[in-house]
């Protein structure tokens, strides 16, 4: 999860770097730039791809949705990273689509403002841009995230590009990895795979930790772990390990050696492109035998 520490691994990273800050990466980047870092299958689907609204008990959620343009896919739900839906979400869930998936990348901050809620090549190096999203991202309850969730498989199950008879997969960056959990949980005959990409506070102390519900829950799973998360708190993986075995499910649990929280979107300023690249393929290779 974001905080002072990821903060200072990320400063100190750059420095001896003497990589681009993440506000200049953000200038270069923009538009067709971005796509660019994404690499395509030689066998990509064309996709159809815009913005759609949800209805929710608490308002509209604004989201992205991309699909193959033609027959019904399994759905995959994203929960962004703290920065929220932003163009690099929107190329990550198109780049999923052209693997076969119809995807819903969602603005959690949809209660309080329209995504993008920061602008382009925002950071949390940034006062101001921490200032504005702690709030943002304290009034994210597990009760809402559960709220949320039951409102967008019940959107994707609604649409004639999600397949019906096969099961969803979610994958969730930072704060999104204990909400795809909390999703498998609500909804174990739906969600078959999920995801999670250094994602923040998968292991508390709470009665409501996100590892004290993998026994509600019937999805595979992927933790793709920071370095320095791991560094952090070095007995989470265990216990994610001990949750899964207990209840008899797959879980791949792996800590990414050399990589600083925020390592997986493309316009992290601590981006690692060959460890995200294989993040992304051990995910594919879930979605295809869990999802099937």
């Amino acid at each position: 999860m974001c905080d002072e520490r990821t903060i200072r691994d990320a400063e100190d990273r750059l420095r001896r770097s003497g990589r681009l800050t993440r506000r200049e990466f953000g200038a270069l980047s923009a538009g067709a730039g971005l796509a660019m870092l994404l690499p395509r299958a030689a066998n990509a689907l064309e996709v159809t791809a815009g913005n759609v609204e949800v209805a929710t008990p608490d308002g509209t959620a604004d989201c992205h949705f991309v699909h193959p343009s033609s027959g019904a896919w399994p759905g995959v739900l994203i929960w962004p990273d703290a920065l929220g839906l932003r163009p690099a979400f929107e190329q990550m869930a198109r780049r999923l689509a052209e693997a076969g998936y119809a995807v819903l990348v969602v603005n959690p901050y949809y209660r309080r403002e329209k995504a993008p809620v920061v602008a382009e090549g925002a950071t949390f190096r940034d006062e101001a841009v921490r200032q504005k999203i702690f709030p943002l991202m304290r009034s994210l309850t597990p009760e809402r995230t559960v709220t949320d969730a039951t409102a967008f498989v019940g959107f994707l199950d609604s649409l004639e590009a999600v397949a019906k008879d096969r099961r969803m997969g979610t994958t969730g960056y930072c704060m999104g990895g204990s909400m795809t959990m909390r999703t498998a949980a609500a909804f174990p005959d739906r969600i078959g795979a999920g995801a999670s990409f250094h994602g923040g506070r998968l292991v508390t102390d709470r009665p409501d930790s996100p590892h004290r519900l993998v026994g509600k829950m019937r999805a595979h799973y992927l933790f793709a772990i920071a370095e320095n998360d791991d560094a952090k708190d070095p007995d989470a993986k265990t216990a994610l390990r001990t949750a899964f075995d207990a209840a008899g499910l797959p879980a791949e649990i792996e800590v990414y050696a050399g990589t600083l929280h925020g390592w997986c979107p493309p316009d992290s300023a601590v981006y690692d492109e060959a460890q995200a690249e294989r993040a992304w393929s051990r995910m594919l290779v879930l979605f295809e035998t869990a999802l099937a």
